[in-house]
Order: C-alpha cells, then sequence, then structure tokens
C-alpha cells in the first residue's frame, strides 16, 4: 500500500468528515450560544493515560523549556504528552503543543499563575475530569507552595555556563510574580539573568517530575493526597469564612496560601476602600 504524508491524511480526513456532516451521517448534540448553535461532544472529553519514567521527562522538560523560548507552561506539557505521543502515537501526537506557550511568565508576561503548573494542570485534564483531576491539582499546587526550587541538576547542557549549581527558595506561593521575585530577592540574582531562566527550566522539570508520579500512583490506585488546605488557609478562613461551610467566605475566593501577599507592609491587608 503506498503511504501518504500525515498532513495529507489530516486533509483527507477532514474532508470526509465535511462530507459526512453534509449528508446527515454524522452529528453530535447541539448547545445554544445566544441565537447560535455550536456543536458539542456527546462525552466528556479525556484521554487515557500511561505510565511515564521521570527520569525520561526531566531531561525533555529543561530543553523543551528554551524551544523557541516557549518557557514553562510549554515544557512541562510538552513532555508529558508529547512523550505518550512518541511512545502510543495517536491521539496525543497531534495536539497543537504550542498552544502552551501562552504560559509563558505567568501566562504572556503577567507573572500570575507559574507557566509550569499550567502544563501540568492542562495535561491531567487530558485525562481526568474535574472530580478525579482536583486532588491532583491540589497536590501539586500545595507542593509547589512548600518547595524549596529548583531541584534537578541536569546532566546537559542546555545554556553555555549554565551546568552549575544554583541557589534555591521556597516561594510560599503559586504565583510567577512571587515565585521569580522572591528567589531572585533571596539570591541576589536578578530576574532577567540567564541563571534565572535556567532556575525555571530546572524548575519545571521538578514539577514535570512530581506530575508524573501523582499519575502514575493514580493509575497504580495508590496516589493519596496528603494535604488539601495550608493552616494559613484555615487560620485566615477563621476569621473570613462564613458560617455554612468551613472554606466559604464572602470576600475569599481560591485555596491559595495567604500569607505571601497579605502579611508585612500594610498596604497588603485588608481594607475598605471608598471609590468615587
Amino acid at each position: 500500500m503506498s503511504s501518504i504524508s500525515r498532513r495529507k491524511a489530516l486533509g483527507f480526513i477532514g474532508g470526509a468528515m465535511a462530507v459526512g456532516f453534509a449528508a446527515g451521517t454524522l452529528s453530535t448534540p447541539k448547545v445554544a450560544i445566544g441565537a447560535e448553535e455550536m456543536p458539542q461532544e456527546a462525552t466528556p472529553f479525556g484521554w487515557k493515560y500511561h505510565k511515564l519514567d521521570f527520569k525520561e521527562v526531566q531531561p525533555i522538560t529543561h530543553e523543551e523549556f528554551y524551544h523557541n523560548g516557549w518557557g514553562c507552561g510549554y515544557a512541562v506539557f510538552y513532555s508529558i504528552v508529547g512523550l505518550l505521543g512518541k511512545k502510543y502515537g495517536a491521539p496525543y501526537n497531534s495536539f497543537p503543543f504550542s498552544m502552551l506557550e501562552v504560559g509563558k511568565s505567568g501566562v504572556s508576561e503577567w507573572g500570575s499563575l507559574c507557566g509550569s503548573l499550567l502544563g501540568a494542570a492542562s495535561a491531567m485534564a487530558l485525562f481526568y475530569g474535574r472530580s478525579e483531576r482536583d486532588p491532583l491539582v491540589n497536590e501539586l499546587f500545595r507542593w509547589y507552595e512548600k518547595t524549596a526550587f529548583p531541584i534537578y541538576q541536569p546532566t546537559k547542557e542546555i545554556k553555555e555556563g549554565m551546568n552549575k549549581a544554583l541557589p534555591s527558595s521556597v516561594s510560599g506561593s503559586i504565583l510567577c510574580h512571587i515565585s521569580v521575585s522572591h528567589w531572585s530577592y533571596t539570591t541576589g540574582i536578578p530576574a532577567q539573568a540567564p541563571e534565572r531562566s535556567e532556575r525555571c527550566a530546572r524548575l519545571s522539570a521538578d514539577v514535570a517530575k512530581k506530575t508524573v508520579e501523582m499519575l502514575n500512583a493514580k493509575i497504580e490506585g495508590t496516589f493519596k493526597p496528603t494535604e488539601a488546605w495550608s493552616e494559613t488557609y484555615e487560620t485566615c478562613t477563621a476569621c473570613h469564612g462564613g458560617q455554612t461551610e468551613k472554606f466559604s467566605s464572602p470576600i475569599l475566593k481560591g485555596k491559595m496560601d495567604c500569607t505571601p501577599c497579605h502579611t508585612g507592609s500594610e498596604h497588603v491587608q485588608n481594607k475598605l476602600i471608598d471609590h468615587p
């Protein structure tokens, strides 16, 4: 049988699907959005996870961090899903991996959620729905808050002069802004320095390892969350929480450790502000 390129094959499949839809042979439920209707899948989207060896995953993460300057979100996601694609083919190798570049530097340079965590949580979302995914995300994010990064020591030098030990620090936060700023403040290394980029490349490898370890434990049936809430969060909700639910509040949304933003200067304390 003659071979055809993957691009041509995808074009053929897309054309066949278009004909099928036109002929009414393929159909999906529709959901109303305003005055329009959009196709909606009948069943939740999910791919099967296969166990990976973090020793394979981490070097990929570290190297892909520098690929086209796409950064941490892409590196973590690609090292997991891309490796599955290499080992198992479709559907893993059909994902538009460049989409996760958006996570760089806390999502398009905004310094919000660390992109490595966005990449990890996005990979988890390919395999599990909310009820099964949330405990994994909780465990990963809380671990990130409490861990001194970077841990990973690469054996291959990707950037010249960067094959050396780097200092580590605990950020106490899942936010890129705090994670990077605290590391730079603690180490005295500027956020714009090559060492800081290398720190984030290694941190991404650490996050990828933890993610794979949890996903492996999940399919083995041995995953057991150790901590859903931080002690400081529980302390804060004692005053700011609601009356009917332990962790509900009329002014609070989230699960992050409160102290990185709400201790120290009076400028980060809760205040009532009269707006004109």
